[in-house]
């Protein structure tokens, strides 16, 4: 499970995020990046983390951050229902 005390910074506000565990592996990418069609998404500056550039608005984009969520090996994606 993500921890959101460990938060990367660089994901924009909002409820879904992903903590420093990100070890890049690009899965989630699959289901929420630009390759998925979906711009949630994307590698850091530096490559070395994958946050989020939106929170998920409509229901696709929940179910693809829900997805990448469950996909994630690390547990990196998070959902504090804030």
């Amino acid at each position: 499970m993500a921890d959101k005390t460990i938060r990367l910074e660089e994901s924009v506000p909002g409820p879904w995020y992903v903590d420093d565990t990100c070890t890049p592996c690009h899965v989630c990418l699959d289901e929420a990046g630009p390759q998925s069609g979906f711009h949630l998404l994307q590698y850091t500056e530096d490559e070395s983390k994958v946050i989020f550039v939106k929170q998920p608005q409509t229901d696709d984009e929940l179910l693809a951050a829900r997805n990448a969520l469950e996909i994630c090996p690390q547990n990196a994606i998070g959902d504090d229902g804030d």
